[in-house]
Order: C-alpha cells, then sequence, then structure tokens
C-alpha cells in the first residue's frame, strides 16, 4: 500500500523570479510603454531650465555580451549640479543647490535602435568621503530585460583627466585598464557618447552597493 511522504507546506510558495522585464517601463515609465497617464513623464527633467551651468547631451547605447544591442534599457541618473552641490539633504549643502535643479532623472533607449539620449548639465567636482574630492560624473542604475539585479556605474568626462587621478572610486579599481570603460567620449562640443557593455571585451566596471 502506497504512502504519501509528501511533506505538507504551512508557508505560501516562492514565487517564480523574472528578470525586468516590458513591466519596468509600464510602471517606471509608463509613457514609452504606450500608457498616456501623466501629463508629464516622471524623471524626464534632471537640471531644470534655470540651473547654471554647461548644457550637455550624452547619448550611447547599452551592449550585450555578443555585442548586440540591447533595446528596453531604463537608465536612472543622479548628478550633483555644476557647483558639486546634490539637491539632498545627505549633503549639508543642499540648501544652495542650483534653482529647479532635480538632480535625478530616467531615460529609456529607442526601441528599435537601442539608443539612449540624455540632456541635462555637466556636473562639477563634489566631495568624497573622508574629504577626497570626486571627479564631475554622473551615477547610473541600469535595468532591462535579462538583468536580475539593476546594474550600478558611472559616466566620468574626458577632459577631467586632473581630477580623475585623485577620484577616489577611480582610483579603487584594481584592473587599470578598465578604468577607460568609465571615461565618455566627447564627440563635439557639449556632446558625448558612452556606450556599457554588459560582458565581453570591455565589460564596463559596475560597482557593488
Amino acid at each position: 500500500m502506497a504512502h504519501n511522504k509528501t511533506q505538507p507546506l504551512n508557508y505560501l510558495r516562492e514565487s517564480a523570479s523574472q528578470t525586468a522585464g516590458p513591466y519596468v517601463h509600464i510602471g517606471l515609465a509608463p509613457g514609452a510603454a504606450g500608457f498616456q497617464i501623466y501629463e508629464r513623464e516622471l524623471g524626464t527633467d534632471i537640471a531644470g531650465p534655470d540651473a547654471p551651468g554647461a548644457r550637455i547631451r550624452i547619448e550611447g547605447v547599452v551592449y550585450d555580451g555578443l555585442g548586440a544591442p540591447v533595446k528596453d534599457v531604463l537608465i536612472e541618473v543622479w548628478q550633483a549640479d555644476a557647483s558639486g552641490i546634490y539637491p539632498h539633504p545627505e549633503d549639508p549643502r543642499h540648501a544652495d543647490v542650483a534653482p529647479g535643479f532635480r538632480g535625478w532623472g530616467r531615460v529609456i533607449s529607442d526601441f528599435d535602435t537601442g539608443v539612449w539620449t540624455l540632456d541635462t548639465i555637466k556636473p562639477g567636482p563634489c566631495p568624497g568621503r573622508m574629504g577626497r574630492v570626486q571627479a564631475p560624473h554622473l551615477s547610473l542604475w541600469i535595468v532591462s530585460r535579462g538583468i536580475n539585479i539593476g546594474l550600478n556605474t558611472r559616466l566620468y568626462f574626458p577632459e577631467d583627466t586632473e581630477l580623475h587621478a585623485a577620484d577616489p572610486i577611480l582610483g579603487s579599481i584594481e584592473q587599470r585598464s578598465r578604468v577607460k570603460t568609465l571615461i565618455a567620449t566627447k564627440i563635439a562640443a557639449g556632446q558625448y557618447r558612452f556606450d556599457i557593455r554588459l560582458q565581453g571585451d570591455d565589460e564596463t566596471v559596475f560597482m557593488d552597493i
């Protein structure tokens, strides 16, 4: 006589693991997914029209391990203003941040080409831990289909070479040849190119934060 030895579970089963798919756009950037539910998409304005500083445009593509463009990328951006001030209470100077400067934004890649574009102002150097100065940079958080956990990286500017030498994050990268993966390319006045490679040759440096 057969006996059922299956142990009953007195708790809910874990749901299946899912990577960020189309729902990430519906939830975080519904306009890009075809849902016009807001008069203005949240996160499209980083600097505001009145913030002083050099206006810049950055474009790039996120490539997978085979070198193919990832066409459903969402990138969140954090940055300081042109004086290196973050509009956040943890920055002791936040009351002096540039007028209308948000310091946070969200961009979506083109679903056909994979190209993403960001308009903002160039940030200034900002203080880091233990009084060390961080070179001007953007902090990027990347999510898309196939990425289980959002990836964190940084974008630095090629003209700030002297500041790069003292930057604590760039200085912590052991494989010095990979530092270049965090440096954008200047393609024209006020225009930069920054491609991100998820795997393979020239894989971008990602940070565990």
